[in-house]
């Protein structure tokens, strides 16, 4: 049996389990669905066989591997030691063919690469092309000889900051932290290395972590997780040169500036637990690239424990903390040095950073531009806070720099204006073209980052009705809506960390000013508002379908499928297809993170509001890459008529239902009928009663 990547996942969390896991788990550590897993256990037993490990599961229990300790650590040895990239997927194949010419910067041939990645030659020859420029941008020069190969030339300082450069880059990407968990990482967590552990070698990866956890010393222990899973992942990246005998230059000028401090004491007795793990001599150079690293990284906090020495340091930081703060905002300084958490979060910040600037360590600020255009004001105040730092160090501020700063001083001034006023909560809109599934999902996504701080309700376009608009402070929307006379951000469907930050400036505004008027409601109204919103969700329920199809089956056939068991009449059937392709192009509904497509839009075609499931035959994927790997399609249609607002609602809600209730999913993908009219009923109950309740 071959082992699936998927398959190569499960057995390693079970490998990494001593006792029994529930199903369920295993599909939510995933990130597929229950049925999925069910799928991929299937015929186990035979590939376990040559391992002498055997399959077991109980019903209310889980399932496990059984079988003495040896051969499971035999699996596991094999497991980590293979790769299950995504070959197709350009973006990492490329940043993996980078961190490949940086952990190994010898003569190599296109084969190499071709054989590394499983793509053909001329497929390198171009990934190498699209990465040339980075590698140039990090003085790194890529060179071509015919008959011989590729190699790659620069100094090794700008080696060592290629891979600094890599490592902030991408430390928050997939294929750094997908899938790869070392334990006993920083204070005992499990830190994911993702793909890079496996480009590494996994043995070399968790040996370096064996030797930097076996450091007892406040300086490792509190470091933040991103700057401890750097130090490994540079370490690494050295040690797989040194094991392969690669000479790593001995001069460099700058390292004769480094004074045998505690940071750089502490440098070498990682560097001698290295020595003593690989019984190799590593270059002096080495010690004073892993000294560096630790006095440019960030730490969880800042102690002070009371020695001489460090009491003066601390008196000279805090002065010039004093300082910056009187440049940045003389009016108001005496009330931020009373903000603790900026102090710490400053004084904590300001220590890395002149290590940075001392030795011309450059560190990537992705949101500077965002910042700048965003918060001009407090981006030219914190430029001056830096000037008095750029007067204390001796050394230019760059703008990355100030960005952070920026941040620091951005965030106690919030607090600072929060603690002066009575902040009231907003009403925001969120809209998508028919009010039920994009705007459902940014919904979902901005209650778990607002919580309380704002009242949101999804819309249609066509819903914004005057009334609509006065009692909105702002809308936020994925679409266009240039024709509304109200104040509306437009923001991409995903929801970016930009989107979710200029959300939160809005926020930050209307929260601040007074709240529109509200039109009170006729209880008239509010009857029959009650009396249709239970004819919907009856008819809804009434009519509510499940189709099974082919998974050989193109998107194109099966709208049209849907749009033939959606109505009997030619011209309606042609209506819904076309409304329901117009909607796709608008931007694609089919959620692959999620696992279904949910194809949702209003349609003349229809005549009453729908809810119906499609599944493939024998729940496995549709084979055509445009569905990206699902096997669940989601089918939600909204007649133009006079209820548009209420079926809205009544739709919206069961696509807030489909992310938020894994069970309610699952009973989907399951495919029984009566099961999903079940469970579905009983979440309509819900979403009635919660309208009733909104009405007294």
């Amino acid at each position: 049996m071959e082992l699936t990547p998927r398959l190569k996942q499960i057995l390693l969390i079970m490998l990494e389990e001593e006792k029994a896991i529930p199903v369920k788990e295993l599909a939510l550590r995933i990130g597929v669905s229950k049925r999925t897993v069910q799928r991929e256990l299937e015929g186990i037993g035979s590939c376990l066989k040559p391992y002498h490990l055997t399959f077991e599961t109980k019903t209310g229990k889980g399932v496990w591997l059984s079988g003495i300790k040896e051969d499971k650590k035999e699996l596991l040895e094999i497991l980590q030691g293979t790769d299950s990239y995504d070959v197709s997927n350009k973006e990492e194949r490329r940043k993996r063919l980078i961190l490949e010419i940086l952990k190994d910067k010898g003569l190599k041939k296109l084969f190499y690469y071709s054989s590394q990645f499983k793509v053909s030659e001329a497929t390198v020859s171009t990934d190498l092309e699209a990465v040339e420029g980075w590698l140039r941008s990090h003085q790194l020069i890529v060179t071509r000889k015919p008959g011989s190969g590729i190699e790659v030339n620069g100094t090794e300082k700008n080696y060592r900051r290629a891979i600094r450069a890599f490592i902030e880059e991408n430390i928050d990407t997939r294929m750094l932290r997908e899938s790869y968990e070392v334990n006993d990482g920083l204070a005992g967590q499990k830190i994911d290395f993702g793909s890079m552990g496996r480009i590494l070698k996994d043995d070399v990866l968790k040996r370096v972590v064996r030797c930097i956890g076996a450091v007892d010393d406040k300086r490792v222990l509190t470091l933040t997780e991103s700057s401890y899973v750097g130090l490994v992942l540079h370490v690494s990246i050295a040690m797989s040169r040194i094991l392969k005998g690669e000479i790593i230059e001995q001069r460099d000028d700058w390292s004769k500036d480094l004074t045998e401090d505690d940071d750089y004491r502490l440098a070498k007795e990682i560097v001698k637990k290295l020595e003593e793990e690989f019984a190799v001599a590593i270059p002096k150079i080495e010690t004073a690239y892993v000294c560096l690293h630790i006095k440019g990284a960030k730490h969880q906090s800042i102690e002070w424990d009371g020695q001489k020495t460090i009491e003066v340091e601390r008196k000279e930081l805090l002065g010039l903390v004093n300082e910056m703060i009187n440049a940045y905002d003389s009016e108001h300084a005496f009330t931020i040095k009373q903000d603790n958490e900026f102090i710490q979060g400053l004084l904590a910040h300001l220590q890395p950073t002149f290590i940075r600037l001392a030795y011309d360590m450059k560190i990537s600020n992705p949101v500077l531009e965002e910042i700048k255009i965003s918060y001009p004001e407090i981006f030219e105040r914190s430029r001056r806070a830096a000037a008095v730092l750029e007067k204390w160090i001796g050394k230019p501020i760059p703008e990355t720099e100030i960005g952070f700063l920026t941040i620091h001083f951005g965030a106690a001034q919030v607090r600072m204006e929060g603690r002066k006023e009575n902040l009231r909560q907003v009403s925001v809109g969120i809209v998508c073209a028919s009010g039920i599934g994009i705007s459902r999902l940014m919904l979902s996504k901005l209650e778990k980052v607002f919580h309380e701080s704002i009242q949101m309700e999804a819309y249609g376009q066509n819903d914004i009705t005057p009334y609509v608009a006065s009692k909105v402070d702002f809308f936020i929307s994925s679409i266009s809506l240039k024709q509304l006379d109200a104040d509306v951000l437009l923001v991409n469907p995903l929801l970016s960390d930009e989107d979710i930050e200029k959300i939160r400036q809005k926020i930050f505004h209307y929260e601040r000013i007074p709240q529109k008027a509200k039109k009170e409601t006729k209880f008239a109204v509010e009857l029959e508002q009650v009396n249709i919103l239970a004819m919907q969700i009856k008819t809804i329920l009434q009519y509510m379908e499940v189709f099974k199809v082919s998974n050989d089956i193109t998107f194109e056939q099966l709208v049209g499928a849907i749009s033939g068991k959606m109505s009997p009449y030619r011209d309606r059937q042609t209506m819904i297809q076309e409304d329901i392709e117009e909607r796709e192009r608008l931007g694609s509904q089919i959620f692959a993170e999620f696992g279904f497509a949910l194809l949702h839009t209003r349609s003349r075609g229809v005549i009453r509001p729908s809810f119906s499931v499609c599944v493939t035959r024998d729940g496995k994927e549709f084979h055509d890459s445009y569905f990206k790997g699902i096997s669940l399609v989601i089918v939600m249609l909204l007649p133009e008529d006079e209820n548009v607002r209420i079926n809205s609602e009544i739709l919206g809600y069961i696509s807030s239902v489909l992310i938020e209730d894994y069970d309610f999913l699952m009973t989907i993908c399951g495919g029984e009928k009566e099961e999903i009219r079940d469970a579905l009923s009983k979440h309509l109950r819900r979403f009635f009663n919660q309208y009733l309740s909104k009405l007294q």
